[in-house]
């Protein structure tokens, strides 16, 4: 009830920039530093949540000092842009390493690894520079840093669904789901562009039909049972209506939802191992 209170929270509060920062060159960047850093999963989704959350408010308080500057000491929109993009790297960094803090995981991203890492690809960052970045983070999102993400979705409703007396492979199912969500994850334009082309039974959505969709591709509740219900698609079918059937009494969700978002999903992993 708390985790559906606060989705339903983050989903009235919704910001239009939503998913800008959620593209897949920048998914799979923070992927691939927390398999290097040897991080849980959990710390990499809460690092994709952290950079999306601080860069669409630090974008919004910019867009604010250019309207509000007093005339020949305003920004112009494109120092705005050069400046998050010569900073952007050290922001995903320090998202990262925040993330990494707030997991029980026993990893933890230290001043020196992220500033070995940083050398790497040739920055000359100083480990105050770095506590500056981390800092930055902190203040804008006014220190609430600790936000859910898709996997407790995941991970409480599978809780749910074997209390509740639902036949479940539970560990092989756990790991699939954790797979499903990080290709969700790394294919979200394509799934998501997919489903609402099902929902609306048209190839070519209006603008208005797009934006009304946000709604739909930030719902983690709806993530966490879609990726659920292909999981279960996956491993045993035959249990498959079943568990849509708890997930709708859990949740609410229509059986009907599920299913297109199950679609939109397999069709994506058909289509990307067929290419």
């Amino acid at each position: 009830i708390h985790l559906a209170m606060e989705n339903e929270r983050y989903l009235s509060e919704l910001p239009e920039q939503a998913g800008c920062f959620k593209e897949t060159r920048i998914v799979e960047f923070i992927f691939l530093l927390s398999e290097k850093w040897h991080l849980d999963h959990l710390t990499r989704y809460q690092a994709v949540e952290l950079l999306e959350r601080f860069m669409i408010k630090q974008v919004e308080q910019m867009c604010e000092d250019i309207r509000g500057g007093e005339q020949g000491q305003r920004s112009s929109w494109s120092s705005v842009r050069d400046q998050i993009n010569n900073t952007f790297v050290l922001r995903l960094v320090s998202c990262v390493q925040l993330a990494s803090k707030l997991s029980l995981h026993y990893h933890r991203v230290t001043s020196d690894t992220a500033l070995t890492f940083l050398q790497s690809l040739k920055y000359s960052y100083t480990k105050q520079e770095l506590l500056e970045s981390e800092l930055a983070v902190l203040n804008t999102l006014h220190f609430h840093i600790n936000v859910s993400t898709p996997l407790a979705y995941v991970e409480l409703l599978l809780e749910v669904l074997g209390y509740n007396g639902c036949w479940l492979p539970v560990k092989p199912l756990h790991q699939l789901c954790v797979q499903l969500l990080d290709f969700c994850y790394l294919t979200r334009d394509t799934i998501y562009d997919t489903l609402l082309k099902v929902a609306i039974e048209n190839s070519t959505p209006s603008k208005l039909q797009i934006a009304k969709f946000l709604t739909v591709k930030e719902d983690f509740m709806l993530l966490a049972v879609g990726v659920i219900s292909t999981g279960v698609f996956i491993l045993s079918p035959r249990h498959w209506e079943q568990v849509v059937e708890h997930l709708n009494c859990i949740t609410g969700i229509t059986p009907q939802s599920i299913l297109e978002f199950s679609y939109a999903v397999v069709r994506c992993i058909v289509g990307s191992t067929t290419a």
